[in-house]
């Protein structure tokens, strides 16, 4: 095998690589954050859950409105893969992870594949 082909070059220069093929979920969630009293209890709630969201999952996750109303938020998390199965299946424990966590009600869920 000659020294080009070891280092993984193309044996035609003009030949283009083969496109991978991403898939990207956004989904937003809107929350009401009833046992919430201030901006400054909303942040410690949003921060622990939002922390756990990105740990666990490894997406992107940010509040996205309501900023300043302390007992509402939007949060938008996005995560990107080759494979639509993993996205799917790590949509489905988001939704449960966020419908179950005891600070927080679930008001409205928008999804987009792009």
């Amino acid at each position: 095998m000659s020294l080009a082909r070891k280092r993984g070059k193309r044996k035609n220069p003009n030949q283009q690589p083969a496109l991978s093929f991403m898939h990207i979920i956004l989904i937003q969630y809107e929350l009401r954050l009833p046992s919430v009293h201030s901006l400054k209890e909303k942040r410690g709630v949003l921060k622990k859950l939002l922390n756990i969201i990105r740990r666990d999952y490894n997406v992107s996750a940010s509040e996205v409105d309501h900023h300043d109303y302390w007992q509402s938020t939007l949060i938008a998390v996005v995560a990107v893969g080759g494979m639509r199965d993993s996205l799917e299946r790590i949509e489905r424990q988001l939704d449960e992870l966020v419908e179950t966590h005891p600070d927080s009600e679930v008001v409205a869920v928008d999804r987009q594949w792009l």
